[in-house]
């Protein structure tokens, strides 16, 4: 892969877009993934629900409050990890129910039918563990880390428009979410770093001295670290070869982002093989534990990385842009995104979960962003107060009013109207 050094910041490289992804699926069939029931029971403010879908969008409106968030946060439980919100496994569940909660699906893959489900048991909830107990087809899978095999789940919701002007960690667990859906194992080697890293640390505020102890737990790290870094530039190479030109054709659509990586090891892995880096960090983290234990805190290394973004049409920081750039640049990120696992996954495009996508873009950007959309196949899940947001996609999606833990079909003239014609 090719890599260009981006200004004088040190430690910042971006990876350019030459590099060869996308063209394996070329004459090949496509491939579909869409849910076709979801059912929740106690999970937040739904007692008992269960609605059935076809292979098309669904749009789900109502007034605030009413749930419609919710829903999606659900199947984003039907992924590793914690879902969109980022939550406990025991805040899930229903205030007024037994403790537990269960979120389950039907899919379609690809013509072949799936049964997934998720959730937690009333004993373990009121314990607050952070655990849960996933089956498939009704056998119980050992870990959440198998529902990667049957579906990847991308979601755009409101809390994530600071991205670009937050705190580095952000754009730092947003990055490791992409990279998990390359390499399902990025996640464990991420929480295997920091438990090394938390022992390390208890070292150090202890003011514990023994070489052996630490060359241990670094050596440990070293090695974990270094993959970590590896995926990132991995996943980061991926994306670029679809962040790197402009979706939605034309000036209405999103703008390309230029994507780098900041930290230590992702710089050092750009010049050194793999080996080299893991035996360069362990001296690192060797000659500084005086400076690590003054702060107490480990200071080099994975944790410290940053996702650099640059808005391409205007070369400049993302976080130097206006609200409204920032969101479309954001929108074209996730679209990359999808892109780039559809392409990995052999034609199967994600879910898209896009919760009050609609509020924040004009007419054009809309219809782009359902264009694309169409375009990429996938099943998406929008959510809105506003109904008529979604007219175009009147005849391309299912509408569901969501109402205090009730979701009801939508038919008829309750539907949006066509938007007005154009003139000239």
């Amino acid at each position: 892969m090719e890599i260009q050094r981006i200004g004088q910041l040190t430690g910042v490289y971006a990876i350019s877009a030459s590099c060869q992804f996308g063209t394996q699926l070329s004459g090949k069939p496509a491939r579909h993934l869409y849910l076709t029931r979801v059912s929740l029971s106690d999970f937040r403010n739904y007692r008992n629900c269960s609605f059935t879908l076809d292979e098309g969008s669904a749009v789900l409106t109502g007034r605030n409050g009413s749930g419609k968030t919710n829903i999606l946060e659900a199947i984003s439980m039907l992924s590793p990890g914690r879902g969109l919100r980022g939550a406990s496994f025991s805040d899930l569940a229903c205030l007024k129910g037994a403790g537990g909660w269960t979120v389950s699906a039907h899919l379609s893959l690809n013509g072949d039918h799936v049964t997934v489900g998720t959730g937690q048991k009333p004993d373990v909830a009121r314990a607050g563990q952070s655990s849960r107990v996933v089956r498939i087809d009704g056998e119980q899978a050992s870990s959440s880390g198998i529902l990667g095999d049957y579906l990847q789940v991308l979601w755009l919701i409101p809390a994530m428009d600071g991205l670009f002007t937050g705190a580095a960690s952000e754009r730092r667990r947003f990055l490791d979410r992409m990279v998990s859906t390359f390499d399902s194992a990025h996640r464990t080697r991420s929480n295997q770093f920091e438990r090394a890293m938390r022992q390390r640390n208890k070292l150090l505020e202890m003011g514990e001295r023994s070489e052996r102890m630490f060359e241990a737990i670094e050596a440990q790290m070293a090695e974990i670290g270094t993959a970590v870094a590896a995926a990132r530039i991995e996943a980061l190479e991926r994306l670029m070869h679809y962040s790197g030109t402009p979706v939605a054709n034309g000036h209405n659509g999103f703008p390309h982002a230029v994507l780098a990586l900041e930290g230590v090891l992702e710089q050092a892995l750009q010049e050194r093989p793999a080996v080299d880096v893991e035996d360069d960090y362990s001296h690192i983290l060797a000659s500084g534990r005086d400076r690590d234990r003054g702060a107490k805190r480990t200071l080099s290394g994975p944790h410290r990385c940053d996702l650099i973004v640059r808005h391409g049409p205007k070369d400049m920081p993302a976080a130097l842009c206006s609200t409204g750039e920032q969101k479309a640049l954001l929108i074209g990120l996730v679209l990359a995104h999808a892109k780039a696992v559809k392409d990995a996954r052999g034609g199967l495009a994600p879910l898209l979960l896009l919760d009050e996508i609609a509020a924040h873009l004009d007419d054009l950007r809309r219809e782009a962003l359902f264009e694309e959309i169409e375009t990429l196949g996938a099943q998406a899940w929008f959510t809105g107060t506003d109904r008529e947001a979604f007219a175009p996609l009147r005849s391309r999606a299912q509408f569901f009013d969501i109402d205090d833990g009730t979701v009801t079909p939508m038919e008829g003239k309750d539907l949006p109207g066509p938007l007005p014609m154009r003139v000239g």
